[in-house]
């Protein structure tokens, strides 16, 4: 059975290396980008993630307004999108919702909570 797939967008070394650890752990394919621009080369792959984790402080590009530009496009719309933040609960609730994004993670996370989020979108 093939593994889904998982796209972590986050400038933070220690970031990606824990969430890659526990979703692999977890049995999931991670692949790991420092910013939205090292993130097109897997969104728009023909071999595109199942769901896209994404930082909310990127460099360049905000990582809300990334998934705000994303959802409008046809065929990735439908990949779902977690934002990756620690601001506060309401303005990453707020965030969530202005960009279009399926859900959020609040940092710091644990392993069995990001594996949790995950899991209400993929198997």
């Amino acid at each position: 059975m093939a593994k889904n797939k998982i796209l972590i967008v986050d400038d933070s070394e220690l970031v990606l290396m824990m969430a890659r650890d526990a979703l692999e752990e977890a049995g999931y394919k991670v692949f790991c980008a420092h910013n939205g621009l090292e993130a097109n080369g897997y969104i728009f792959s023909a071999d595109r993630p199942d769901l896209i984790i994404m930082d909310v402080m990127l460099p360049m590009l905000e990582g809300n307004k990334k998934v705000k530009l994303l959802k409008e496009k046809d065929f990735i719309s439908q990949i779902p999108i977690l934002l990756l933040s620690s601001k506060s609960e309401d303005e990453l609730r707020r965030l969530t919702d202005e960009s279009g994004a399926d859900g959020y993670i609040s940092k710091p996370f644990s392993p069995a909570g990001i594996v949790t989020a995950v899991r209400n979108f993929l198997p």
